[in-house]
């Protein structure tokens, strides 16, 4: 079946163009050509009048065990596999269902969430495209311990990185620093040594495996950088010195604003003392660190670690506006959560309208370019199309 976008303004992954039309045959896009060039076209006709064509969102940091609960860990721990993977599930569902089309899991529990991805690649379940790292890898006591892969020393990490793709994850995840939502430990704090963390990225590069690690000191950011990780996750209280060699070796980074912003904004809603404290800590550098990054000219891919407290599945497309409130241009927010999120995964069918491409669209109500909450506002997603499928159709109701 072949179906024709027009009549609305197209934003590539790249630029927005006006006067073309985007043409789906099967789960591919065909063509994305003038107006002009599909005079007689015989199939069927979307008008996008008033409307923004785009490429579906990227989110390269969610965990889809997590719900979004006060303490999302806690709650966790009492479910058994089989109720915790129907929750997954759900929460695929509702993401893809929030206009983004892929996602990078960054850390599951037991890899019950591989099951989750493997249903909704494969199409047996409706979900985004998902990456899935597995198991955090962390050291004794350190961030993410309550259901990460415990490893202490050169050996064990390379052993736990190993353990991680013979169970059949996508990517990497390794902790640098503190964090957060863990008891008793300082987001600033650097956890692995520098020696601990370059071996367990190598090891994942030998068997053609991107990393990511969570770094939200500067020392630990450093360690995870020079290590020559992909992608640094959170990146809070980034130095000059970071951003430096962060830029020198081309690190992506994946800021998740969504996660500090919705702990801070539910203040009274029992999230942990100990969590709502740091999280106070962390907010103004933060948003410093995604400023100075973003206009030294760093690569960012758009992450909102959704699953975290009040950080709910579906609702992922927010952190276009949080990027657009701490500097980064319209244009640019775009750019991040489309285009810059395929190539951090890999995918280079995906993040862009071109003739080839998945069929991964996402039809806005506006114009993102001027007003971002049109792609930012789940509400004014007209239609979400996967890999050429309609899953929602807000026109007709559906």
């Amino acid at each position: 079946m072949t179906t024709l976008y027009l009549n609305g303004r197209v934003f590539d992954g790249d630029r927005m163009i006006d006067g073309h039309g985007v043409l789906v045959d099967g789960e591919r896009i065909s063509r994305v050509a003038p107006v002009g060039d599909f005079e007689g076209f015989a199939g069927e006709v979307v008008d996008c009048t008033g409307g923004t064509v785009m490429p579906g969102l990227i989110d390269c940091h969610v965990h889809l065990m997590f719900r979004g609960e006060p303490d999302p860990w806690a709650v966790l721990e009492k479910l058994d596999a089989a109720h915790a993977v129907v929750r997954a599930l759900e929460h695929a569902r509702d993401t893809l269902l929030g206009g983004v089309t892929s996602v990078r899991d960054c850390g599951g529990r037991d890899f019950q969430e591989f099951a989750v991805r493997d249903a909704c690649n494969e199409g047996r379940f409706q979900g985004p495209t998902i990456l899935a790292a597995g198991k955090v890898i962390c050291m004794t006591g350190g961030h993410g311990n309550r259901i990460g892969r415990v490893a202490d020393g050169v050996d064990e990490v390379v052993k736990a990185v190993r353990e991680q793709i013979h169970a059949g994850a996508d990517l990497v995840k390794i902790m640098a620093t503190g964090g957060v939502m863990t008891p008793g430990v300082d987001p600033e704090d650097a956890h692995y040594t520098a020696e601990e963390i370059t071996a367990g990225i190598a090891e994942a590069k030998r068997f053609r495996r991107r990393t990511a690690s969570h770094a939200q000191g500067a020392e630990g950011i450093l360690n995870a950088t020079r290590g020559g990780v992909t992608s640094i996750e959170h990146g809070i209280f980034m130095n000059d010195e970071c951003c430096r060699e962060m830029l020198d070796r081309g690190t992506y980074l994946v800021p998740t604003l969504a996660a500090l912003r919705n702990i801070l904004d539910n203040a009274d809603a029992g999230i942990p003392d100990y969590a709502m404290e740091k999280a106070q800590r962390c907010a103004a550098a933060h948003e410093t660190s995604i400023r100075m990054y973003y206009e030294a000219g760093g690569r960012i891919a758009l992450g909102t670690d959704a699953g975290t407290p009040f950080n709910l599945h579906g609702d992922n497309a927010a952190e276009l506006k949080f990027m657009v409130d701490v500097g980064l241009s319209n244009i640019d927010a775009l750019r991040v959560g489309t285009r810059n999120g395929a190539e951090l995964m890999g995918f280079d069918d995906r993040g862009r309208l071109a003739a080839g491409a998945v069929a991964d669209l996402l039809v806005v109500q506006g114009d993102p370019s001027t007003e971002i909450e049109a792609a930012a506002d789940r509400n004014r997603h007209v239609r979400v199309i996967k890999a050429g499928k309609v899953v929602v159709d807000r026109a007709s109701g559906s």
